[in-house]
């Protein structure tokens, strides 16, 4: 095997997606770190990940979080709508299968978790790594303590009312 071969192994690995084999390589890594920038600086534009806003909103003194979260409730109720109406696919090609979730007690209790959380720590799991781009560096505990929650969650599946 050449080195030429051996780097094109190394750099391309196969991920699953919707139930279908998809070859991914570094350009799409780089295409969605790209994406990811983008984003993490229109939170810090848009004050999305201010505690300040964060805080207003909590406190019913500011519509500003009101709208950003209602305004993207909508396009991502209009993006499902189409995605299902046209039948669109991804860019792999792949069908985009969207199936329906009952609703349990166990949401309004992950939902009063992550809303406390929320209030406590001024971060929403959204912004987290765009504040730490934006120098906030007392995030990287919340960062680790999410992590935590999700290890605690996914060893106490079992027992958690679903």
């Amino acid at each position: 095997m050449s080195l030429i071969e051996q780097k094109n192994i190394s750099t391309e690995k196969i991920a699953t997606h919707n139930n279908a084999t998809v070859k991914e390589n570094n350009f799409h890594l780089l295409k969605y770190s790209l994406v990811g920038i983008v984003f993490g600086i229109v939170f810090v534009k848009a004050e999305i990940i201010s505690w300040f806003r964060i805080q207003e909103m909590f406190k019913l003194q500011s519509f500003h979080m009101y709208g950003v979260i209602g305004t993207a409730v909508v396009v991502a109720a209009l993006s499902v709508a189409l995605i299902k109406k046209f039948k669109i696919k991804t860019i792999g090609g792949e069908a985009v299968v969207i199936t329906n979730k009952p609703f349990t007690k166990g949401n309004i209790y992950g939902g009063l978790l992550f809303g406390l959380g929320w209030a406590m720590t001024g971060a929403c799991p959204g912004p987290l790594f765009a504040q730490i781009g934006a120098g906030i560096g007392s995030i990287v505990v919340v960062i680790a303590s999410a992590l935590l929650g999700t290890w605690t969650y996914g060893y106490f599946k079992e027992q958690l009312p679903h």
